[in-house]
């Protein structure tokens, strides 16, 4: 039988003890968080990166594809490849760049800001709904833990 108890209690390290088991039951968990919330979007809906591009454009403000590409951690190429997808739906568009003309600038549209407030919407009313069914001590603990999740995030 599995247990958590800590190793000072005669049994192997707990999570919050071992930074390595720590590491693999929050990446299970965030994981299947994801895979979840995905799953409930339409088919053809617009891939985890490009909503993850249409929340940066958003709250940043219009950005050139390579630096785009160096904040979501990916190749140009593939960055190249999401952003067609998203200018092909009308979801984001391209401007010269009044600084050098070789390179472009890219905005997100009103099309895209209304796709990406949809999607949020659709992710919160899931959210909510399953969190109105834990305790409030349960939605304090996960509230509290926010702030660390955050800074995980900001610092991978």
């Amino acid at each position: 039988m599995k247990t958590d108890t800590a190793a000072g209690e005669g049994g192997a390290p707990g999570p919050d003890e071992d930074p390595s088991r720590l590491a693999s039951e929050l990446r299970l968990t965030v994981g299947r968080v994801t895979r979840r919330l995905r799953q409930a979007h339409a088919v053809g809906d617009i891939s985890l990166s490009g909503v993850s591009v249409l929340a940066r454009l958003a709250a940043d403000g219009p950005d050139s594809p390579t630096s785009l590409a160096e904040m979501e951690r990916v190749r140009p190429q593939a960055m190249a490849s999401t952003l067609a997808q998203l200018e092909q739906r009308g979801l984001v568009g391209r401007t010269p760049d009044a600084a050098d003309g070789r390179r472009s600038i890219v905005a997100v549209t009103e099309e895209g800001r209304s796709v990406l407030a949809e999607r949020r919407s659709e992710s919160v009313r899931r959210l909510a709904a399953v969190l109105d069914e834990f305790s409030a001590a349960e939605r304090a603990s996960l509230a509290a833990a926010l702030p660390l999740l955050g800074r995980l995030a900001e610092r991978l």
